[in-house]
């Protein structure tokens, strides 16, 4: 939206992206469980080393020391025997069956260490879109196959593709889909610091043109500490410490590089003494603590760290009106999803913190001060790519196409969106429509996926066509999920 409609915005909105970085397995995250599709799934990874498929629905958890009844290995905490069935979810709006999956209807669950989102999905407040990736335009497995379309640079490559999820670019863009949304709304912030804030350290999603992005750490107190901000002596005069400050935060001298270095002292020392003030803020401390969790790979009580971003996000949220933010980008992260060989020791453990982290933000966010914030902030999951349907002899690898979560009171939840894709690598008569060798071609852009939310968000459709240059190339500039 333009600066003159940021400012007169009337209600509070929050977009907070959740980054997986590595490549999240989507085929172990959201699973098609009718007959054909669960049977070319099982058959796929139920076999070789790594013998990553998840139990179909209504399996009984097996005994560690048992003999797993379906391959015949002795069961442990990092078998899916030991989890039991994947957990079943039923859409509101039935999926249309896509070619190539010789099914009357589909069906459809999630992984068993995603428990939690179960009943978020059942109380429409989640909702999944099906098979997201890095698309310059429309791409048919035919034209990717003969290269016969633009295709996003360095498909498969970390860096560059976390860079084309965050920026719309390889790895070195400067501008992020998160930052240059915040541009447009600072003048509606009475603070612009507040509004585009990290927890996970500086990424290329929070930079924009203007918007400087605020990193905070989290679980500290004071909110932001600067080592002797708040000193009484320097050298053992009490009025030093004063003239220091006065020194480092003076913005009018002629060297530029003094003037632009004071200019980030003075901002940071000022927007740490603000936050910290907010922060003891009564609405603030009432943003309930984090749970543990316990650990299902090792049954250890732990911390999680995503959870525990997400209360600085609660907080931050919480003391909106204190620090004159109307809108707000949050950006928080959890790493470890290059599992290859090790996503059954992997994986479940990281979905454990997703679901719990999510679980506990929709918690936090329904009684703030008294007032249900959950339909004011839409947070939604975003990853470097999928990981491959079958193994590379050593795990699985980079793919593409995965499916993610988005959440929140304004969500048109409880179902999917997009198509869920044909699963199956090509063999004998079949021929799998929508993959190419190990690999789904995706069938919603990322352009699609974040404008959408920044429609929500209050993006004019001009604008968007600025941030997201390639959504023109799609037919469908919104996906309808928010």
């Amino acid at each position: 939206m333009s600066e003159a409609s940021a400012q007169a915005a009337p209600a509070y909105k929050a977009l907070v992206c959740i980054f997986l970085f590595g490549g999240n397995d989507g085929h172990n995250t959201v699973l098609a469980t009718d007959s054909d599709t669960f049977g070319r799934y099982f058959a796929a990874r139920n076999t070789g080393v790594d013998q990553i498929a998840l139990m179909p629905v209504g399996t009984a958890p097996q005994a560690i020391g048992a003999t797993s009844p379906f391959n015949g290995r002795t069961v442990s905490r990092t078998t899916p025997e030991f989890w039991g069935g994947v957990l079943p979810i039923t859409p509101a709006t039935p999926q249309a069956v896509p070619a190539g999956t010789n099914a009357t209807s589909r069906t459809f669950a999630l992984h068993p260490m995603l428990a939690p989102l179960v009943p978020l999905f059942s109380a429409g407040r989640l909702a999944i879109q099906a098979n997201v990736g890095t698309l310059i335009q429309p791409t048919t497995k035919a034209q990717y196959v003969a290269k016969s379309v633009p295709l996003p640079i360095s498909l498969f490559s970390h860096n560059d593709q976390q860079a084309e999820w965050q920026a719309g670019g390889p790895l070195g863009t400067r501008y992020g889909y998160g930052g240059l949304m915040a541009d447009l709304i600072l003048s509606g912030n009475t603070n612009s610091v507040f509004t585009a804030i990290s927890t996970a350290g500086n990424a290329v999603f929070m930079s924009g043109k203007s918007a400087v992005q605020y990193q905070v750490t989290t679980n500290a107190t004071p909110a932001v500490l600067i080592s002797g901000a708040t000193a009484t002596s320097l050298f053992g005069s009490t009025v030093a410490s004063d003239r220091m400050a006065d020194i480092i935060r003076d913005t009018a001298q002629t060297s530029f590089f003094a003037s632009d270095h004071a200019t980030a002292v003075k901002r940071s020392m000022d927007s740490a003494s603000q936050l910290n003030a907010a922060f003891s803020a009564a609405v603030v401390q009432g943003i309930p603590a984090v749970p543990t969790y316990t650990n299902p790979l090792t049954n250890a009580t732990q911390t999680n760290s995503l959870a525990v971003q997400l209360q600085t996000v609660a907080r931050l949220i919480a003391a909106n009106s204190i620090l004159g933010a109307r809108r707000q980008v949050f950006f928080v992260s959890l790493g470890g999803f290059d599992t290859h060989q090790f996503e059954n020791s992997t994986q479940p453990n990281l979905l454990a913190q997703l679901a719990q982290g999510l679980a506990y933000f929709d918690t936090a966010l329904s009684n703030v001060g008294g007032i249900d914030m959950r339909s004011s902030v839409t947070t939604f999951t975003a990853s470097d790519f999928s990981r491959t349907f079958t193994t590379n002899g050593s795990g699985t690898d980079h793919a593409w196409g995965s499916h993610h979560f988005v959440m929140g009171g304004a969500v048109k939840a409880g179902t999917i969106y997009g198509q869920y894709p044909t699963l199956g690598v090509d063999q004998g008569a079949f021929a799998n429509p929508d993959m190419s060798g190990n690999a789904l071609i995706p069938t919603t852009s990322v352009d699609q996926y974040i404008a959408t939310l920044g429609a929500w968000f209050g993006t004019s459709a001009t604008d968007l066509a600025g941030i997201f240059p390639n959504l023109a190339n799609f037919t469908s500039k919104n996906l309808g999920f928010v």
